[in-house]
C-alpha cells in the first residue's frame, strides 16, 4: 500500500501544481473504489494479481468515462515511458471484460508474423499461453497505446512485467519488471504525463 499512497499523493500534487486543484478535488469527492466482488473476480482470472493494482482499484474503480454519483468523469491517472502522454486506469469491469483482448487482437504479433514490428524478446512467442491483464488505455481510448501486466513472459522475462503496446509504428516493449516498479518509474519521472497543455 505504501507505493500506492506515495503515487496518489504525488499525482494529486501534480494536478495542484498545474492549476487543476478543482478537477482533482471534485474527482476525489465523487469517486469510489471497486467492489470487493469485482476484485475477487479479477483475482480468479489472474491469481497473481499484484496488491498494488488492487490498492489502486480500491481507491478508484476506473477513470475513463466512468460514472460516479450520476456523473461521467474522465481523468488522466497513469503514464508510460512515452513522455508527456497520459493514460486512464480501466475499471474492474473493463479489466474483466477485456481478459481476452490480447489474444484476440495480438496473437499474430506474438507469433512474430510481422518482421517490422518490434517485440521485446522477453515477451512470449506462444499466443495460446498468453495471459495479459489489460489495465490502462492511453488518452485516445487506447487507439495509440495500451498497458498490460504480463503473467506469461518468455523464459528471459519476469512474470508480472509491464508491457506497453504502441501503435504506428507498432511495437511491444516491456517498460517495467513489476507493477510496483512501473508506479515507481512514474514517480521518478515526476508525473511527466501531467502538464498544462494536457490539462487544458
Amino acid at each position: 500500500m505504501e507505493i500506492v499512497n506515495l503515487y496518489i499523493a504525488g499525482l494529486e500534487k501534480a494536478y495542484f501544481d498545474y492549476g487543476a486543484k478543482v478537477t482533482w478535488e471534485h474527482f476525489k469527492k465523487i469517486k469510489h473504489g471497486a467492489r470487493k466482488e469485482d476484485i475477487e473476480k479479477i483475482k480468479t482470472l489472474y491469481p497473481e494479481l499484484p496488491n498494488s493494482l488492487i490498492n489502486l482499484l480500491e481507491f478508484v474503480d476506473g477513470t475513463y468515462w466512468r460514472e460516479y454519483q450520476g456523473e461521467e468523469i474522465t481523468l488522466y491517472f497513469l503514464g508510460s515511458d512515452v513522455e508527456d502522454y497520459p493514460y486512464y486506469l480501466l475499471s474492474s469491469k473493463e479489466i474483466i471484460e477485456n481478459q481476452d483482448l490480447a489474444i484476440e487482437y495480438y496473437s499474430d504479433y506474438i507469433e512474430r508474423k510481422y518482421e517490422k514490428v518490434h517485440i521485446d524478446d522477453i515477451i512470449t512467442k506462444q499466443p495460446k499461453s498468453l495471459k495479459w491483464l489489460h489495465f490502462s488505455d492511453c488518452m485516445n481510448n487506447g487507439g495509440t497505446s495500451q498497458l498490460f501486466i504480463d503473467f506469461s513472459p518468455s523464459e528471459k522475462g519476469i512474470k508480472g512485467q509491464i508491457v506497453r503496446f504502441l501503435h504506428d509504428p507498432d511495437e511491444f516493449s516491456v517498460i517495467a519488471d513489476s507493477f510496483e516498479d512501473y508506479l515507481q518509474k512514474l514517480i521518478d519521472n515526476q508525473y511527466n504525463f501531467i502538464n498544462e497543455e494536457i490539462l487544458e
